[in-house]
């Protein structure tokens, strides 16, 4: 039996660990990962409509900013403004975005079906026409300049603050770092695209956008979905602990993106936009 305690990002379980000389029964924490349907109100005030646009797994919490940044990624908002309000109920697992009678939002031109998984975003695409959106930002590839130093001290800084993972074992992270390295913002969650969504969704409630002068890094790998998403919010330089996927590494280059991976302490490949790392 599992219990959900009042930390609603994990549950507690009772296990038993199997070793070559014995067997013990202990308490585990288990990463909570509930679907929760997404939906928006939009029109112009005497006809209003509300659509679902997609039934996601992730983890519990911030669910109106992982809505407001899978908005945002999806291109459906270009800025926070786009929003007149957010509904949650959290009983039924539910959100509601209400956009403002003047965010022209096409019904017809969604591209996702209405279920991903925690560990996919981007299954849900109608086609593979749909897999590239619209970019809005055009970066620089002379800025922001980055030490080799800065991006070493990195993952210790993310570990350090991901509580769910030292409490469950069992989830991703995204965290945001100015260019000088220091710490911004993170956000966990068994889905690695919907702890992005909530770090993006956050950061244009903050009016941080766009991200040209930040650092994102991701705990796990760069695939196509979290440059994608990253790019979205004018993101110039994403990080990862991991590999990077090949079309991660093309869409990257396209849009003259700096792509780290394998970043640990003391070396990280880099596989797009060179020029912005300190070369002294």
């Amino acid at each position: 039996m599992i219990e959900k305690i009042k930390n609603i990002s994990a549950q507690k379980k009772i296990i038993y660990t199997v070793d070559q000389t014995e067997t013990t029964e202990r308490v585990d924490y288990l990463a909570t990962e509930e679907p929760v349907e997404m939906a928006i109100e939009f029109g112009k005030p005497n006809n209003r409509q509300t659509q679902n646009i997609a039934i996601t797994m992730r983890t519990p919490g911030y669910d109106d900013l992982l809505c407001t940044g899978f908005l945002l990624t999806e291109g459906i908002i270009q800025k926070y403004e786009d929003i007149k309000a957010v509904r949650l109920d959290d009983l039924n697992n539910k959100v509601e975005v209400s956009l403002h009678p003047d965010c022209n939002f096409e019904p017809n031109k969604l591209s996702r079906h209405l279920f991903t998984s925690s560990s996919c975003g981007v299954c849900g695409k109608t086609s593979i026409d749909h897999l590239k959106t619209t970019i809005p930002y055009q970066l620089r590839i002379d800025e922001p300049l980055i030490k080799k130093e800065t991006l070493y001290n990195l993952p210790a800084t993310l570990k350090a603050n991901q509580q769910l993972f030292d409490q469950t074992g069992g989830i991703h992270a995204t965290g945001l770092f100015t260019a000088q390295g220091e710490f911004v913002k993170l956000f966990e969650d068994v889905g690695r695209h919907n702890a992005l969504d909530k770090l993006l969704g956050w950061a244009l409630k903050q009016g941080l956008l766009p991200l040209s002068n930040a650092i994102i890094l991701v705990s796990g790998r760069a695939s196509f979905e979290l440059v994608q998403k990253a790019l979205m919010a004018g993101g110039s330089i994403m990080a990862a602990v991991g590999a990077p996927s090949s079309l991660a590494v093309e869409l990257a280059e396209e849009y003259k993106m700096t792509l780290v991976g394998f970043l640990k302490q003391q070396q990280f490949n880099v596989y797009s936009g060179f020029d912005r790392i300190e070369k002294a």
